[in-house]
């Protein structure tokens, strides 16, 4: 069978019927060349040129300044929605953060290392995406971008005053609202590790909330401002993931994380009040924040790229 199929392919290939003839074309034979053809530029869908993955470091600052420039420019109606969508992002992320890492007693006992990374990587990373790819308006975020805007001549400081206002006051509302609804949801249990954050939180000394304060937001505004130079969503996530982990595994201080976590605990028990909250907690972690944002950040990439304390040309 085998050699009466290789007989019968033979047969089909040297045939000469119509079907496999080829007839030259002699209108094409006579062509003695083909004009080159300019260089295809590939472009996306859209018509535009395809982005690359990563911009290069004096485009992630202007991309930042641009950033910053459009958020301050914004209604405050609009900052203090999306500033409301932020909290509640953030604070999505610090509730996971609590239902996961902070119900690992074994582990923090034999393995203290361990149960800070696990909760650090499990909750405010995708918080932050979660703000990032949705447009939300978080205030630690804007203390780089438009700062960065105002120093660049492009943003007044009154619209600077407008931003940081309105996204404060909608991430503390969007997070209380959370707060109360993971209170209200009883997914918790009788876990006691968000009275006890809050509790720690608001004993530790003004100096040392501030500093961590800071140290927290350089942390996040390095998430930020990678993730901006970043154009697919895998890239914005990688550069989101570690520098947001690496800082809730060092136990820094993330203003509007507080703004979720203190609440809750309140709510759950802890010993602490409404003062204690706002004054040895919120207000030094807040002015950490910003200048852990507006210095340790966008004042170095502000100096190296832009025009940052450099004197104007006459």
């Amino acid at each position: 069978m085998t050699l009466f199929r290789s007989g019968l392919l033979a047969c089909l290939l040297a045939s000469t019927s119509y079907a496999f003839a080829f007839k030259p074309n002699t209108q094409l034979s006579q062509r003695t060349s083909i004009p080159n053809r300019a260089p295809v530029n590939l472009s996306m869908s859209g018509g535009a040129a395809a982005v690359p993955d990563l911009k290069a470091p004096p485009a992630i600052y202007e991309g930042a300044v641009a950033a910053g420039t459009a958020k301050a420019s914004a209604p405050w109606e609009k900052i203090f929605k999306l500033g409301i969508a932020a909290g509640a992002h953030i604070g999505f992320g610090s509730y996971l953060a609590i239902t996961v890492g902070g119900a690992c007693p074994a582990i923090a006992e034999a393995n203290p290392g361990l149960q800070k990374i696990i909760f650090g990587a499990f909750g405010l990373p995708f918080g932050l995406i979660m703000c990032l790819v949705t447009g939300g308006e978080l205030f630690t975020g804007n203390t780089a971008l438009v700062t960065a805007s105002v120093m660049e001549g492009k943003t007044s400081k009154k619209d600077l005053v407008k931003n940081w206002v309105a996204s404060y006051a909608g991430n503390f509302v969007g997070s209380l609202f959370l707060a109360y609804l993971a209170y209200k949801s009883g997914t918790l249990g009788s876990a006691p590790a968000s009275a006890a954050i809050a509790t720690a939180k608001c004993s530790l000394p003004f100096e040392t909330a501030f500093v961590r304060g800071i140290l927290c937001n350089w942390l996040v505004c390095m998430a930020v401002y990678m993730a901006s130079g970043c154009a697919s969503l895998a890239g914005k996530m990688v550069a989101v993931w570690f520098p947001i982990s690496a800082f809730v595994a060092l136990g820094f201080d993330h203003s509007v994380a507080n703004m979720f976590i203190i609440p809750l605990g309140m709510m759950r028990g802890a010993s602490v009040t409404t003062s204690d909250f706002l004054m040895k907690n919120l207000l030094p972690v807040t002015l950490g924040n910003i200048v852990g944002g507006a210095l340790c950040v966008m004042g170095l990439y502000g100096s190296a790229f832009g025009n940052w304390f450099k004197a104007k040309e006459e």
